[in-house]
């Protein structure tokens, strides 16, 4: 049975990698586990920006995706935006230039203070994060297919013990930064 699961794609029982260990029955190197934990994340992330480019949001990037879900519903002034990002307010203001020209954020007076200007996401900003929702689950049914429903929950549950979620963090940008 060890064979038969050893020579199936997806399961990270396929030792033959560069950087593996040679024993299928041997811990991999500590490197491995960060590169792996990432693999599946960009996987989930590129196939995400794919399916949305074919839905209609092909300028769409992943940094995007991060400062809408800062953004949020309230919306965000740029300072905010810089803060839940973890860049300079100049970076986020990039950002929301960029995303103010493709057309899924807006510039609008802030209903406590009209001399602030808050970013608040458009119908099309919205449609993003809906059809982005929509498409996780999709790939999340397709992990599960693969995995197999009780392996996938096994793996999200050992996740949320190793780093608990406390609040959605969207400051990647920022933690890869210089």
């Amino acid at each position: 049975m060890a064979d038969a699961d050893a020579s199936r794609p997806g399961t990270g029982r396929d030792r033959a990698r560069p950087g593996a260990a040679s024993d299928p029955g041997a811990d991999a190197p500590g490197f491995e586990l960060p590169l792996l934990l990432f693999g599946g994340f960009r996987a989930l992330i590129d196939r995400l920006h794919a399916e949305l480019a074919r839905q209609g949001h092909p300028g769409l990037r992943p940094a995007h995706g991060f400062a809408m879900q800062a953004i949020g519903a309230g919306g965000a002034t740029a300072s905010e935006l810089g803060r839940r990002l973890g860049v300079s307010k100049q970076a986020a203001g990039k950002t929301a230039d960029r995303l103010l020209a493709l057309g899924y954020a807006e510039r609008a007076a802030d209903p406590a203070d009209a001399r602030r200007k808050v970013l608040r996401l458009t119908p099309h900003g919205i449609d993003a994060l809906r059809r982005s929702a929509e498409v996780f689950e999709e790939l999340r049914a397709e992990w599960a297919r693969t995995l197999g429903a009780e392996r996938l929950r096994e793996l999200e549950s050992d996740l949320r013990t190793m780093a608990p979620v406390t609040g959605l963090r969207v400051d990647v940008a920022g933690w890869f930064g210089p």
